[in-house]
C-alpha cells in the first residue's frame, strides 16, 4: 500500500506539488513484510526534489535493500503546509514505499548533510509522534542513527540520537542491522545492551549516551569519559576500501516530479588531494581513492539503460584532479553523443583545466564554467593553500573564451583568516581581469557580451580542519566586508551575489557546537522552526530569541578563538587525519606558506593509515594541465541530425491512475520522455543542434485527477508494430500507467470535445436527496461561477459546458456522478469546478478532509457530436 492511499486523497489535493506525497515511483522497492527482519526508515531532513538527488541517498537505499530481509524506505521532510494539515488531523509522518508511520521501523536514519538542517531533523521526529531525546524513548520505540558530514560534530545533536556511523556507510550500515537482525533472534536483545554491543563490536559505530562529557568553568570542555572499559575512547572513522567493488546501483528510483538534479550521478572518486585550508570535506573524506574509467563507465551506460536520463553529472570535491579524467570523458564520449546524453562537470580548478578537457566538455554540453579562486589576492590564496596563481586563472578563462564561452562564474570566501580588505579589493580586481581578457580574445564569441559572476560565501571554521581553531568574524564585520565588495565591483559585465552572514553565523554555531545546544534545538523545534536552510524561514532573530533563553552565548562558538591546548568538541571522533597535521597546517598559513598537493609530496596527514585501492601516494605523477594530441571520439553533427528511415504516427492510449494523479503535466511529459529511452523504441527525431523525439501529448490531466483514457502521439520507425511498441512500454511503466491501446490515429488531438468523468463523492448525509439537489444544480441553468483563463477571470454558465449529468446514491453511501463536459483547447469545463460549486451552493465535502472525500476519473473523451469516441 502506497503513502498515497494513507495520507487522504483530499488532504493532497490541496497541498502544493501533492507528487512529493504520493510514491510509487518506478524503480521503488516494494518488500513482503512477512519475510523482513528489519525495516529502516532513510530520512532526508529536507524535501523531496532535494532529498531524491542526493548521492548518498541512493547509494544507502541500494545497499540496504540489496539484503533481502532487511527493507530500507524513503522519508522527506513535508513542506510547511503538508505539516499544517498532518498537525490539524493528528496524522504521522509515514514512509513512501508502504504508507506506514515511522514509530514502526526498528530504525529510523538520517543523513545529516548540513546543520541548518537540525531543525528538520527534530521537527520530523516531531511529526512522527517520537521522542526527541534517546533518553525519553523506550524499548519499542525505533532506533534513531546519523550519519553523514554533519556526524563528525554530532555534539549538538548528540542527545537526539541513539548512534551514529561515523565515515563511509554502504558496508557499516548493513553491519549495525545485522547485529540488530541477530540479537532479535538469539533472544539478547536489549535497547542498551544493542547500543553497548555496536559500539564495541563494529568499529565507526559513536554512541553519544555512552560517554559522559565534563565541562571546566570557563565553559571548555574538562574530558569525555566512555562509561564502559570496552568501547573505544575515540571512535574512528570507516572507509570503502575499493570503490570498484563496492555497491553501487544499476537502478534508481525515478520520481515523477523534477527535483534539483535530476541526472545520472557518477562518483569518480572519493577524498581531495589539494589540502585547502579551510575545507572540512577535503580532509574527512581522505584518503583519495579512485575508480577506474571502465568501471565509471560500465555504470554510466547500465544507469541510462534503467533510467533514461538526459544528463550525467562527474561527482567529486575537485574533478579536475582524477588521473583518468580525458580517458573516462573519451569512453563515455563514445555512447553518451550519439544518444543525445549531456556530461557536466563541477566546479574545476584552474591549474588544471585546459584545452583538452574544453574540448571533452564542448562536445557534449554548452554552458557556463565554473571555478574557485577563493581569494582575491596571492597573499591570501597561499593563507589558505589554494595552490593558484592569478596566470592560472587567465590561462583557464582564456580557453574558455577561446572555445566561444561568454559566461563564467568564479567562487571567493569573506572572513578568511588574516583577510583584509586590499584582499577583499582583489576579488573585484580578478573579475575585472577576466571581463577584460573576454574582449582582448581574438576568438571570442563577438556576438554575446561576456557574463562574470562572482559568488561570495562567508567562512565558516568548521571541525577538522586547520583553521578549527579559528574565530570566525562577528556578523558586523561580515555584513562590512560584503558591503565593501560591493562598492568595488563597477563592472556592468560582473554580476556579484553573496550569502547571508546571519546564516552563516547560527551556521557556525551549529558547526562548532556541543551538547549544551541540545536544549536550544529543541525549544526551536517546539516553536515551529523548519527549513532553516530556506531564505523565506530562516528567522535571524528567533534564533537569538532562542539562544537566551536557553542560556546560550553564540559568540562562544561562533566568533571565540578556540585554544590548540583544549578539548574540542569533535575531539571524541578520529577523521583519520591528525589533530598534529592540522596544527602544522595552521602554523604554515600564518607564514604564508603553501603545502604540495597530496601527488606530489606525502605530507603525513595521517589518513593513509585507513588504506585503500587506488589510493593516491607520494611518488605517484603529478597530473599536469598539459595539451595532448590524442584525437577525440567522432562527434554526431547534430545540426544535420538524420531521422530513421520511414516513419508513421501511432498513437498510444493510456491509464494514469493512483499516485500517478498527483504529477502534473509537465511532469507527465519529462516522465515519458525517459520511458521512451529506457524501451529503447525506434523514434523520429527533430533536426536542429538539440534533436529531440517527436512526442505530441493529448488533453493535458489537472493533477488529483485519474484517468483511464490518455494520448500521446508518437513518431516511430514506420516497420515496428504497434503491439510492439505497446508492450515495450509497459514493461517500463507502473501498473498505475500501463498502456491500453497502440494504433495508427484516425482523427487529431484538435477533434477532442467532450470528456466523460466519473465522480464519487464521500461524506456523512450522502442520499438520494442529496443526489436529487446536485442534479438539480447542474442541470437547472443557469448555474453561474466564475472561471479562470488565460485572459482573466470571467462569469460563465457551467450548465452550458456541461451534456450530461446524473448523480445517484450508491448502497454505499456515496453519491456517484456521471458527466460529459466540454473539453479541448477552446471550451474547456475541470470537474473540479463541479465539486467546488456543489460545496458552495450545497455545503456538501466541508467538513473533515480525513473522514469526506471525493475522486475523479475520466472514462472516455469524444469528438464534437459527444457520442463518437476519440480515435
Amino acid at each position: 500500500m502506497n503513502h498515497s492511499t494513507k495520507l487522504n486523497s483530499t488532504i493532497l489535493k490541496s497541498v502544493s506539488k501533492p507528487g512529493r506525497y504520493a510514491g510509487g515511483e518506478y524503480g521503488e522497492i516494494i518488500k513482503n513484510k512477512e519475510n523482513i527482519k528489519a525495516r529502516f526508515a532513510f530520512c532526508f531532513p529536507d524535501t523531496y526534489e532535494i532529498g531524491m538527488s542526493n548521492l548518498g541517498m541512493r547509494l544507502l537505499y541500494g545497499a540496504l535493500n540489496a539484503h533481502t530481509d532487511i527493507w530500507c524506505e524513503r522519508v522527506f521532510t513535508p513542506w510547511t503546509d503538508m505539516q499544517e494539515k498532518m498537525r490539524e488531523h493528528d496524522l504521522p509522518l509515514t514512509a513512501l514505499e508502504s504508507g506506514d508511520p515511522l514509530s514502526a521501523f526498528d530504525f529510523i536514519g538520517f543523513t545529516l548533510q548540513y546543520e541548518m538542517s537540525y531543525t528538520n531533523v527534530l521537527n520530523m521526529l516531531s511529526l512522527a509522534k517520537l521522542p526527541l531525546r534517546t533518553k525519553d524513548r523506550g524499548e519499542e520505540d525505533p532506533l534513531i542513527i546519523g550519519g553523514g558530514p554533519c556526524a563528525y560534530n554530532a555534539e549538538p545533536i548528540a542527545d537526539f540520537f541513539d548512534l551514529f556511523n561515523i565515515g563511509e556507510g554502504e558496508d557499516m550500515l548493513p553491519a549495525i542491522v545485522r547485529l540488530y537482525i541477530k540479537m532479535k533472534e538469539d533472544g539478547t536483545y536489549t535497547r542498551q545492551g544493542f547500543l553497548h554491543e555496536a559500539a564495541k563490536t563494529i568499529p565507526g559505530v559513536y554512541v553519544p549516551s555512552l560517554y559522559e562529557v565534563t565541562y571546566n568553568e570557563g565553559g571548555t570542555i574538562k574530558a569525555y569519559t566512555p562509561i564502559y572499559d570496552d568501547i573505544p575512547r575515540q571512535v574512528t572513522k570507516q572507509i570503502i576500501k575499493d570503490l570498484d567493488k563496492v555497491y553501487f546501483p544499476d537502478k534508481v528510483v525515478m520520481p515523477y516530479i523534477e527535483t534539483v538534479h535530476d541526472r545520472i550521478m557518477l562518483e569518480v572518486y572519493r577524498g581531495c588531494i589539494r589540502g585547502c585550508r579551510f575545507c572540512q570535506a577535503g580532509m574527512i573524506y581522505r584518503p583519495v581513492r579512485e575508480k577506474s574509467a571502465d568501471v565509471l563507465n560500465r555504470q554510466a551506460k547500465a544507469l541510462y539503460n534503467s533510467t533514461g536520463y538526459e544528463e550525467i553529472s562527474l561527482s567529486s570535491l575537485s574533478i579536475s584532479d582524477y588521473t583518468s579524467l580525458e580517458p573516462l570523458c573519451d569512453k563515455l564520449l563514445n555512447w553518451t553523443d550519439d544518444n543525445m546524453v549531456s556530461l557536466s562537470l563541477p566546479s574545476l580548478r584552474v591549474d588544471s583545466f585546459n584545452k583538452d578537457l574544453m574540448r571533452r566538455i564542448e562536445s557534449v554540453r554548452s554552458s557556463s564554467l565554473t571555478f574557485a579562486p577563493e581569494a582575491g589576492t596571492q597573499r591570501l590564496r597561499d593563507v589558505i593553500n589554494k595552490n593558484v596563481r592569478e596566470e592560472d586563472v587567465m590561462r583557464a578563462v582564456n580557453v574558455a573564451f577561446d572555445a566561444r564561452k561568454n559566461s563564467v562564474k568564479l567562487y571567493f570566501m569573506n572572513g578568511l583568516p588574516t583577510e583584509t580588505l586590499e584582499d577583499i579589493e582583489g576579488i573585484a580586481t580578478l573579475a575585472e581581469h577576466v571581463v577584460d581578457a573576454y574582449y582582448q580574445n581574438p576568438h571570442r564569441n563577438k556576438a554575446r557580451p561576456v557574463q562574470v559572476t562572482v559568488s561570495v560565501s562567508c567562512f565558516i571554521p568548521k571541525p577538522f580542519t586547520p583553521f578549527q581553531w579559528e574565530a570566525q568574524d562577528t556578523m558586523e564585520v561580515l555584513a562590512e566586508k560584503q558591503e565593501y565588495l560591493k562598492t568595488k565591483i563597477k563592472n556592468k559585465h560582473v554580476r556579484y551575489v553573496h550569502h547571508d552572514a546571519k546564516v552563516s553565523r547560527i551556521e557556525a554555531v551549529l558547526a562548532r557546537g556541543d551538547r549544551r545546544l541540545s536544549d536550544a534545538l529543541e525549544l526551536a523545534c517546539r516553536e515551529g522552526f523548519c527549513f532553516d536552510a530556506w531564505d523565506e524561514y530562516f528567522d535571524y532573530d528567533k534564533w537569538l530569541s532562542v539562544f537566551e533563553r536557553t542560556g546560550v552565548d553564540p559568540a562562544f562558538y561562533a566568533n571565540r578563538k578556540f585554544g590548540t591546548d583544549e578539548i574540542l568538541p569533535w575531539d571524541i571522533i578520529d577523521c583519520g587525519v591528525s589533530k598534529e597535521f592540522f596544527l602544522r597546517e595552521r602554523e604554515k598559513a600564518y607564514g604564508e606558506t603553501t603545502t604540495p598537493n597530496c601527488r606530489e609530496h606525502c605530507s603525513a596527514c595521517g589518513a593513509n593509515k585507513l588504506g585503500g585501492v587506488r589510493a593516491v601516494c607520494p611518488g605517484c605523477k603529478e597530473m599536469q594541465a598539459t595539451e595532448s594530441n590524442a584525437p577525440l571520439p567522432q562527434k554526431q553533427d547534430k545540426s544535420v541530425w538524420e531521422p530513421v528511415e520511414g516513419s508513421r504516427i501511432v498513437r498510444i492510449k493510456f491509464r494514469k491512475v493512483g499516485d500517478l494523479q498527483y504529477i502534473s503535466h509537465l511532469d507527465l511529459q519529462r516522465t515519458i520522455a525517459r520511458v521512451l529511452v529506457r524501451a529503447n523504441i525506434p523514434m523520429w527525431y527533430t533536426q536542429g543542434f538539440n534533436p529531440h523525439a517527436k512526442v505530441v501529448f493529448g488533453l493535458p490531466l489537472s493533477v488529483g485527477t485519474e484517468s483511464e483514457c490518455e494520448f500521446i502521439d508518437l513518431r516511430v520507425d514506420r516497420n515496428i508494430p504497434c503491439e510492439e511498441v505497446k508492450n515495450l512500454l509497459n514493461r517500463e511503466l507502473t501498473d498505475e500507467m500501463q498502456v491500453l491501446d497502440a494504433y495508427e490515429p484516425t482523427s487529431k488531438f484538435a477533434d477532442i470535445a467532450w470528456a466523460r468523468y466519473e465522480i464519487a463523492l464521500h461524506f456523512a448525509g450522502a442520499d438520494e436527496t442529496v443526489a436529487q439537489k446536485l442534479q438539480d444544480l447542474f442541470t437547472t441553468s443557469p448555474l453561474l461561477v466564475m472561471k479562470k483563463s488565460k485572459s482573466g477571470e470571467k462569469e460563465v454558465d457551467l450548465t452550458q459546458m456541461i451534456r450530461q449529468f446524473d448523480a445517484i446514491c450508491t448502497k454505499d453511501g456515496e453519491i456517484a456522478i456521471t458527466t460529459v463536459l466540454r473539453a479541448g483547447n477552446t471550451e474547456n469545463l475541470n470537474p473540479e469546478m463541479l465539486v467546488a460549486a456543489a460545496k458552495e451552493r450545497l455545503g456538501i465535502l466541508s467538513g473533515d478532509p480525513t473522514k469526506e472525500t471525493y475522486s475523479i476519473l475520466r472514462t472516455n473523451v469524444y469528438t464534437d457530436d459527444g457520442v463518437s469516441e476519440f480515435r
